[in-house]
């Protein structure tokens, strides 16, 4: 599910165009209908004619309000940027857009709204000026369209333009890490507490246990909506309404982020990668306080550059930022710093758990750009994701990571369930993703319950023949079968694999084909007869059921006269030293041909080998 988020000037028509769109009216209270504005986060929801439904998230525009449009915008995965006709580019539209470059918002849609009310001459115009706003930005190119909410003209076209543009956007990759940044908390009569957020991460489901982070509450969810229909489970980027049991909501607060316990650790201070936007009024000074947001939080930190005194507008650095209270925040998260009303900078999270740095220190920021990349996490599910199975040393070559790094988050990883892991020795292991383990199981159980349906009455799969479905080589493929049957899910003959609980039987019909035949070749034990036609499922089936000893092609010996031969080669051997195929031939009263077939036999078993003409014992 896709979020999309508003932005624009106040009064350029946002809200008016998000009723017009879907219907209901985003302002939730008198006092913004009342003064004609948008003072909080407002929300609705739309179908789009390739049938997909979106979340729409609706901020305010006045410049004292942009802390409640930070609350909102963090988890949307596209923006309406909102112009109107009349005004054209105002100062909150560009505080907007620099917001939104600095959250990485990389798609949207510009609706030019109020085209009713100027010519067309006029609107080319605002065209330009806009198409110049984005230059340089992540919204660099995208489609502008004009409206008009109050005659329709241009809706049916911005509704195709959203879903063309959603088609050009990554949906939220599930990392497991099931995040809700609460933005409003409330009680309904009857139901209790509720809470509704952007689920950025993971999955949430009805009697799951929460926890309400930083204050350390725990709760039940007692039933989830979105866009006013309940289900069991929701996934990430999904706007969610959750209904709370064991806590009132009077003790949750907007900048709170519920989460499974004990799951997020509070960070006390984050080294951040710092984008000063170029409108800022001044440079970023050391050690300067300045407002802080992230996720749907606002808090005062402090500011530490690592690399200067001060950062000139439109120029970057390292940073780290000490808030005032602790944060639950996780790497990759953006953020937003303002000061007097002013947005001052942005960027990205590059490590939770920071130390106090000394400034100006190399390999501190050489650590630092190696993690820009992303989150541990990210990275190594990217590249196991890639890398069908991966290795420690994919790991190693295709990530900027240390070692210590990989091991913790490896098994960070495993104990969160997004990574499957075939040894507990990392330097041994191959890794899958969940995702992909799943699939190999299945196409395993799969693979094999149709080769038994085929051929009832073979003992298991060719080993080979089961790796080359499963396309892994020898060693991966060893490692996962040793799982698998430690899981009970197939059982491990060597050469032959088969499911666990699988038995092949006899038809009546084939159980007296078989008896006939292994009386046949019991009467002249030494020299069974070599001309008997047998199916040769049903010959495989007495081999594996240990009544045959096939020694080649054409020679079958029961399982009987093969033990009495291998008695007596070795008892023979242990008396002469050696034997040989004419010693062999005599002691049995057997033709050269059984002599040899059983011979080389031996020596294939790794019983005997060669030694010129005659046959020792292994050691």
């Amino acid at each position: 599910m896709y979020v999309i988020g508003t932005a624009g000037h106040v009064d350029h028509g946002k809200s008016t165009l998000v009723e017009c769109l879907t219907g209901i009216d985003p302002d939730r209270f008198q006092e913004e209908k009342d003064r004609g504005m948008t003072i909080d986060i407002g929300f609705a929801w739309i179908t789009l004619p390739s049938g997909r439904e979106v979340s729409i998230v609706d901020v305010p525009g006045h410049e004292k309000f942009v802390s409640n449009m930070l609350a909102g915008v963090g988890g949307v995965d596209m923006a309406l940027l909102v112009v109107a006709a009349d005004e054209s580019v105002m100062p909150q539209t560009r505080e907007h857009l620099a917001i939104l470059d600095l959250l990485g918002v990389t798609n949207g849609v510009v609706v030019v709204t109020k085209e009713d009310l100027v010519d067309k001459d006029w609107l080319e115009l605002v065209y330009g000026e806009v198409e110049e706003l984005l230059a340089g930005t992540t919204l660099e190119g995208a489609e502008i369209i004009s409206a008009s909410a109050t005659t329709g003209s241009g809706i049916s076209g911005l509704m195709h333009s959203i879903d063309s543009a959603l088609n050009k956007t990554t949906a939220k990759k599930d990392f497991n890490r099931p995040r809700l940044p609460i933005d409003r908390a409330f009680s309904i009569s009857g139901f209790g507490t509720v809470v509704t957020g952007t689920l950025i991460d993971g999955f949430l489901s009805v009697g799951q246990e929460i926890e309400i982070i930083p204050v350390g509450l725990k709760a039940r969810i007692r039933g989830l909506q979105s866009h006013g229909k309940a289900e069991t489970t929701f996934g990430p980027g999904t706007r969610v309404a959750a209904n709370l049991s064991g806590i009132e909501s009077t003790q949750i607060t907007r900048g709170d982020v519920l989460s499974p316990p004990n799951f997020i650790n509070l960070s006390e201070a984050f080294d951040v990668r710092l984008n000063v936007v170029e409108d800022a009024p001044n440079p970023l000074r050391h050690n300067m306080f300045v407002t802080l947001h992230t996720g749907s939080s606002e808090v005062v930190a402090r500011l530490r550059l690592l690399e200067e005194e001060e950062v000139q507008p439109g120029n970057s650095t390292w940073a780290q930022l000490k808030p005032e209270e602790s944060l639950p925040v996780l790497r990759g998260d953006h953020y937003i710093i303002r000061s007097n009303m002013t947005t001052l900078g942005g960027g990205s999270i590059v490590d939770t758990q920071a130390k106090r740095h000394r400034r100006r220190h190399s390999p501190t920021i050489q650590k630092l750009e190696s993690l820009e990349s992303g989150s541990p996490s990210q990275i190594i599910l990217n590249i196991i994701e890639s890398s069908v199975p991966a290795t420690l040393s994919s790991l190693l070559s295709g990530s900027t990571l240390h070692e210590e790094e990989i091991n913790p988050t490896i098994d960070f990883l495993i104990a969160e369930k997004a990574v499957m892991s075939t040894s507990s020795d990392i330097e041994k292991s191959y890794f899958f993703t969940i995702e992909k383990w799943e699939e190999i199981c299945d196409l395993t159980k799969e693979s094999l319950n149709l080769f038994h349906v085929q051929f009832p009455l073979r003992q298991g799969m060719p080993r080979e023949e089961l790796r080359n479905k499963m396309t892994l080589s020898p060693e991966s493929f060893n490692a996962v079968v040793d799982v698998l049957e430690e899981m009970e899910v197939l059982r491990d003959f060597t050469s032959l694999i088969a499911l666990t609980g699988h038995e092949s039987h006899l038809t009546k019909e084939q159980q007296r084909v078989s008896e006939a035949y292994v009386q046949n070749i019991s009467k002249d034990k030494f020299s069974p007869r070599t001309d008997l036609g047998i199916d040769e499922d049903i010959l495989s089936f007495l081999v594996d059921k240990g009544r045959l000893v096939r020694v080649s092609d054409g020679i079958v010996f029961s399982s009987d006269a093969f033990k009495e031969m291998s008695d007596g080669v070795r008892a023979y051997i242990s008396e002469h030293g050696q034997i040989t195929v004419g010693d062999f031939r005599d002691l049995f009263q057997t033709s050269r041909k059984y002599a040899l077939g059983f011979m080389d036999y031996m020596d294939q078993q790794q019983i005997t080998r060669r030694v010129g003409d005659a046959r020792i014992l292994r050691e």
